[in-house]
């Protein structure tokens, strides 16, 4: 019996096994989802404060001083991480061929992405805290 007489005999579940999860794809989707509304808000406060803003880093210190603008820009730093980990985690999923080149590049995103989260986020309490 040849190989791809006994692929035919598999049943739709055998065929497919080995070729991922939809559990993983649907967290992912929701997730997303999830941070792209949580960033309109955020993106648009962004803007508007840091428009507002007079040119100089004194005036974004005494701005941050703001348990409110602290608080949200910490939330804009992370959420907007998470979402592009997300995004570009479902890329590399979809176009990186082999195993283990999109395992090392979802770690390397990963790691490169949440690293720089954490010292924006540390560096936001620095000034907040009047470190």
């Amino acid at each position: 019996m040849s190989n791809s007489s006994a692929t035919n005999l598999r049943s739709p579940l055998g065929r497919a096994r080995g070729l991922g999860s939809a559990k993983e794809g649907l967290h992912h989707w929701w997730a997303q989802r999830i941070t792209a509304v949580a960033m309109v808000p955020l993106t648009l406060w962004f803007v508007y404060s840091v428009a507002s803003l007079a040119s100089g880093r004194m005036d974004f210190d005494l701005w941050l001083l703001s348990p409110i603008n602290a608080a949200a820009l910490v939330l804009f730093i992370v959420v907007g991480v998470h979402h592009g980990v997300i995004g570009l985690q479902v890329v590399l999923e979809d176009y990186v061929p082999t195993h283990l080149a999109r395992t090392v590049s979802i770690l390397l995103v990963k790691l490169i992405g949440y690293g720089l989260a954490t010292v924006a986020v540390i560096s936001t309490l620095i000034v907040t805290l009047g470190g």
